[in-house]
């Protein structure tokens, strides 16, 4: 399957970053969002992007120029209706989800492929929302989605093969590396980062060590790029918290029970990077 208009549900910091890449890579690609303002926001934040890769000379003008030409945004989600391949990318909510995936069951060409950009929820329960339930995989990109090499294909119970393919082959068109899951809590990678980073949460709240003294002892320890505070302040408590939940709810396991302090600083609104304010302060 070729895809030549991928629609892409969301335009936060996913959603922009999956709409970016595709565009990027010859791919006609709809941002949709819930209002203007924000949709229009995540364009924004797009073509910033784009101008910066183009000062640094990682693209050229006129290559900036056709990306852009390949990327339009939409607040109706009808929009959808002539897509080979729908990414959702919106807040990790289960009941959000569910509905987007019920509405564009409804839209969406019969052959459409329909896919989620969840970090948790089982992608078995997001397909039994539609009545193509073998056409639902799982697309966990990583942030920031134009530098992350990584996507992460997850099967559901039904998923067939040639959706699997179809995903795969929109990997490899993305320049990305792709890796396989089953449908299980967590998929791969947040199964292991996450309660990493929630176990540092736990220490940082027991004054096992100061923030920076957790987050250097995995740099400089365990050669990480940054460390678990600095990372959970960049993906959002908020998400963190959601992710967590959903993993103790899945396996039942109390070394998946989020940390009271994440509950806390989600609480108080210090969500990180995003708020200002999480384990680290920032500049807004």
């Amino acid at each position: 399957m070729v895809v030549k208009k991928l629609f892409v549900v969301g335009s936060g910091a996913m959603g922009s970053g999956i709409a970016q890449t595709a565009a990027t890579h010859g791919i006609q690609v709809i941002m949709n969002d819930i209002s203007q303002e924000v949709v229009d926001k995540g364009y924004a934040k797009i073509k910033k992007s784009l101008e910066k890769a183009v000062t640094k000379n990682r693209m050229t003008e006129e290559e900036k120029e056709t990306a852009l030409g390949n990327l339009t945004v939409t607040v109706a989600l009808e929009d959808a209706k002539d897509a080979d391949f729908v990414i959702e990318a919106a807040t990790e909510n289960r009941e959000i989800k569910l509905n987007i995936f019920a509405k564009l069951d409804q839209i969406c060409k019969p052959e459409a492929i329909l896919a989620s950009n969840t970090s948790s929820i089982p992608i078995t329960e997001i397909a039994a929302a539609t009545k193509r339930p073998e056409q639902v995989v799982g697309t966990h990109f990583f942030n920031p989605v134009p530098a992350m090499k990584l996507l992460e294909l997850i099967v559901g119970h039904v998923t067939s093969d040639e959706t699997f393919k179809a995903a795969e082959d929109l990997g490899k068109v993305l320049d990305k590396v792709t890796v396989k899951s089953i449908d299980k809590g967590g998929f791969v990678v947040n199964r292991l980062i996450d309660p990493f980073i929630n176990e540092a949460v736990f220490m940082l709240e027991e004054g096992v060590g100061t923030a920076e003294d957790i987050d250097n002892g995995c740099k400089f320890g365990l050669n990480h790029p940054m460390g678990p505070l600095a990372l959970g302040d960049m993906i959002g408590w908020d998400v963190m918290l959601a992710v967590m939940e959903v993993l103790s709810a899945e396996y039942g396991d109390p070394k998946y029970r989020p940390a009271p302090l994440m509950r806390r600083m989600v609480r108080a609104g210090h969500l990180g990077v995003k708020t200002g304010r999480g384990v680290y302060t920032y500049n807004k």
